[in-house]
């Protein structure tokens, strides 16, 4: 079976997905990229190779697709992980005679403003938002909602240029960069007050087979806004426990009304003071912040190479979740390059039972222009408040020093 995974760049993440899909048994890997071949050489298996020089148009993915079918044989799968890279992805397969997502469907989860009307109009609690073509537009709705508000692209990314606005000047501010026209409009929506979570859910042909959910600390919009915090991110072992089957719920509804097949999909969501829930946004794609090692830690399994089988063969099956698991982010304290790692054999002498991965950051590395920030550790335990207490300890324990 010869399949086709896309990626922009080959990434750390792209390449380990990669080599994921590659090593399925029965299954022959195309990839399409911006990268040269040279970048895959260190793979197990080897692959085929197309080079374009832009993978969001849509002609160079069914001419990339095309060319290696020519070579390789019939294509059954055009598959891919990058967010921006859905909707074209769509539109190939539909021309390609490929199954997959429809255009429609895709659209729905890329473009935010869609989104959430969508939800509103089914009754799924959501943030209130409008999609403004003028600054105008957007100064009504902060007066109609009242500050703050956040600002954001329509078809953002990982709360890429995202920003919390605590007044008119600073909306104003935010604004003249790239002021909105019609054809270029800005989303704002109400900000919401609470505890903030992701539903990560496994569709098959739009039935919803499996869920999880983890818990932010603090929430991601503090953390892009304060580069120097050190966060965490906790992935609870009681998924199925009755106090989330609000979102449960939720989250299952929300990925009818827009459409999900078969996939994975990441929506961050809100626990309000009340206890109400609000559903910030959902994504046709695997989740980042590591949350795909957190869900391997926990169930131990590779859920990667189970989310490429999902996307290639129509099938998933994982055992049972028997840990709680965790990620500690460790980000840089000043300006520059990584000058000294602090803290690291205190928290190997209180936590090495419980660790499962660690990614440090390297000395004279320049800093990370990542939320994830300059490293991470990761650890795991059948009882959730252990890990929640343990991620805690290593952002107390470590310091990570930028000069």
């Amino acid at each position: 079976m010869f399949v086709i995974f896309a990626a922009p760049m080959l990434s750390d993440n792209a390449l380990r997905m990669i080599e994921a899909a590659s090593t399925l048994h029965g299954i022959r890997l195309g990839v399409i990229t911006h990268d040269p071949a040279e970048t895959l050489r260190h793979l197990q298996r080897s692959v085929a190779h197309w080079r374009v020089s832009d993978i969001l148009n849509v002609d160079q993915l069914v001419w990339a697709t095309r060319e290696l079918a020519f070579r390789h044989g019939h294509v059954q799968r055009l598959f891919g992980a990058y967010e921006q890279l859905q909707v074209p992805l769509a539109a190939a397969r539909e021309i390609l005679g490929l199954p997959g997502m429809s255009v429609q469907a895709a659209t729905n989860f890329r473009d935010k403003a869609r989104m959430k009307s969508l939800l509103r109009a089914n009754g799924l609690p959501c943030a209130r938002h409008r999609l403004a073509p003028s600054v105008d537009d957007a100064v009504a709705f902060a007066e109609a909602s009242g500050f703050p508000v956040v600002v954001k692209p329509p078809a953002g990314a990982g709360a890429q240029q995202t920003y919390r606005v605590e007044n008119m000047d600073q909306l104003r501010r935010a604004l003249s960069g790239q002021l909105p026209t019609p054809s270029n409009p800005v989303l704002l929506e109400e900000f919401v007050r609470g505890q903030e979570h992701s539903f990560e859910t496994i569709s098959i042909d739009g039935r919803a087979v499996w869920h999880s959910l983890t818990h932010y600390y603090p929430t991601p919009l503090h953390v892009l806004e304060n580069p120097w915090i050190q966060w965490c991110l906790v992935l609870p072992r009681e998924v199925d426990s009755e106090r989330y089957e609000d979102i449960r719920q939720a989250g299952r509804r929300a990925l009818e009304v827009l459409g999900m097949t078969t996939g994975l999909s990441h929506m961050e969501w809100f626990r309000r003071p009340d206890g109400s829930i609000a559903i910030s946004e959902v994504a046709a794609r695997p989740p980042g912040a590591q949350i795909t090692t957190l869900v391997s830690r926990a169930h131990d399994i590779d859920f990667v190479q189970a989310w490429a089988r999902l996307m290639i063969g129509n099938v998933f099956d994982v055992p049972a979740r028997n840990y709680a698991a965790g990620a500690a982010f460790l980000r840089g304290q000043g300006q520059g390059k990584v000058r000294t790692v602090h803290g690291w054999d205190a928290v190997q002498r209180e936590l090495r039972e419980l660790i499962t991965d660690a990614k440090l950051p390297e000395v004279g590395a320049g800093a990370s222009t990542s939320y994830e920030g300059e490293g991470f550790v990761i650890v795991r335990h059948p009882e959730t408040k252990v890990v929640e207490e343990a991620v805690q300890r290593v952002v107390s324990l470590m310091r990570i020093e930028l000069a």
